[in-house]
């Protein structure tokens, strides 16, 4: 009997474990130019599974000095920065834990970049690859997972 308990117990944290191998929930985005934390972003999946990922809130101690992404150039122009999608698109690779196929705003100077997402770290950490053309011509962020 405690066999299979144990082995349903760990069935369940593996299950678990698994799940976080995703691009799916909150993650702090992190400043290329401090290294801290610079804002949340929460990416969902709909039902036919791509993605979408919206600035929950800044974390920056000084306010924005440009609250509106005033550089957009499509249906987000004007929109405050709090609350927009940057993140539109994306399906799993149907061999590797990569999301591609989406697109990525940088709401600071309104481009928007392909996109491909890698779990790393057990799912604790995003790798954020924004590119134009080919991934080689692009750079990639580390996010940290909030949640």
């Amino acid at each position: 009997m405690n066999r299979i308990l144990i082995a349903g117990v760990l069935v369940c944290i593996s299950g678990l474990a698994a799940a976080q191998v995703t691009p799916i929930g909150l993650w702090n985005t992190i400043d290329d130019a401090t290294g801290k934390p610079k804002a949340e972003v929460r990416i969902v999946a709909n039902a036919s599974g791509e993605l979408s990922g919206t600035v929950i809130r800044g974390l920056e101690v000084a306010p924005d000095p440009e609250p509106n992404c005033s550089k957009c150039t499509d249906d987000r122009k004007g929109k405050p920065k709090i609350g927009l999608e940057i993140i539109r698109g994306g399906k799993k690779s149907d061999d590797k834990d990569v999301w591609e196929g989406g697109r990525i705003l940088d709401p600071n100077n309104g481009t928007d970049y392909r996109l491909r997402l890698t779990p790393i770290d057990g799912g604790k950490k995003l790798e954020v690859r924004g590119y134009v053309g080919t991934p080689m011509l692009g750079r990639t962020q580390t996010w940290v997972r909030v949640e």
